[in-house]
């Protein structure tokens, strides 16, 4: 079976209440937000390009954090800025090459 979309990107969005580490520390939400548009405005999110991106609760992953995930790959990332994310998505979104120096 064919899978649904040829990329899903999954950003950690967790925030914990009590202040410790997670990614939402990070202005998470801000970050998915700015790929996710980015994203349809490339005309990447189109049926012919079928790149999804999600928020996620927490990923368990804190310590790496602000993370994303890349699926069919299971690709995880760690990110600073968007530098870090606009290479992520004309890297690997767009063009398959894993952004090794982001990979965690």
């Amino acid at each position: 079976m064919k899978n649904y979309y040829a990329k899903h990107v999954f950003f950690c969005t967790n925030q914990r209440e009590d202040g410790s580490a997670c990614c939402g520390n990070h202005d998470a939400q801000k970050a998915r937000d700015y790929v996710k548009n980015k994203v349809k405005a490339l005309g990447l999110s189109s049926r012919q390009n079928r790149i999804r991106i999600n928020s996620a609760g927490c990923m368990d992953r804190c310590d790496d954090g602000p993370v994303i995930v890349v699926y069919p790959e299971g690709v995880w990332y760690t990110y600073v800025d968007e530098k870090d994310l606009d290479e992520i998505i004309e890297s690997h979104l767009k063009n398959g090459k894993v952004v090794e120096r982001l990979k965690i």
